[in-house]
């Protein structure tokens, strides 16, 4: 990584971030993904209290300097899993001299096992290509959506699936 990725700090979210993770999260949405989406068809991003800091979930903000520049949230989805949501980058903050995008997955998975989180699960689109080669490269593993959980947040967009377990069961049987 490069010497600005020193710059990137990654920090919970605070009420105060909503106005600029809402406008980070639906501009990379709309503009470079072509979704007819806006905020307010995304409840969970004006309730994200709420909606992910809870349980094992938690929703955290890249910040250079005081500009959000990236976001990540997991989703407590019950029998220590999780669900990976709304991992976004502003297109100016991707790439490895950055190391944006490795920082907050690395904080959220290190949160996860601080947390005792078994599994970690994300859904995304057929669109995302660079996501799926970085999530496959960072250990996750491609599963049909059958072997979701339950609990899982499915989204209608969602075509593709993935699954990466932290704990094992290490213990011998007796």
């Amino acid at each position: 990584m490069g010497a600005d990725a020193a710059r990137i700090r990654l920090m919970p979210f605070q009420p105060q971030h909503a106005a600029a993770v809402g406008e980070l999260i639906v501009s990379i949405q709309r503009e470079e993904f072509g979704f007819d989406i806006d905020l307010e068809r995304q409840p969970d991003l004006s309730a994200i209290p709420v909606y992910y800091q809870h349980g094992t979930g938690n929703f955290w903000v890249a910040m250079d300097e005081q500009k959000i520049v990236g976001t990540v949230a997991l989703k407590d989805i019950g029998y220590h899993d999780v669900a990976l949501r709304k991992m976004f980058v502003a297109a100016e903050y991707r790439g490895t001299a950055w190391g944006v995008a490795v920082k907050l997955l690395q904080g959220a998975l290190d949160w996860a096992t601080q947390h005792a989180v078994h599994s970690v699960f994300l859904g995304t689109t057929d669109k995302f290509q660079a996501a799926h080669r970085f999530y496959e490269k960072h250990g996750f593993a491609l599963i049909d959506k059958v072997q979701l959980p339950a609990g899982f947040p499915f989204m209608p967009v969602d075509t593709r699936f993935y699954r990466l377990d932290l704990q094992t069961n290490t213990s011998s049987p007796p």
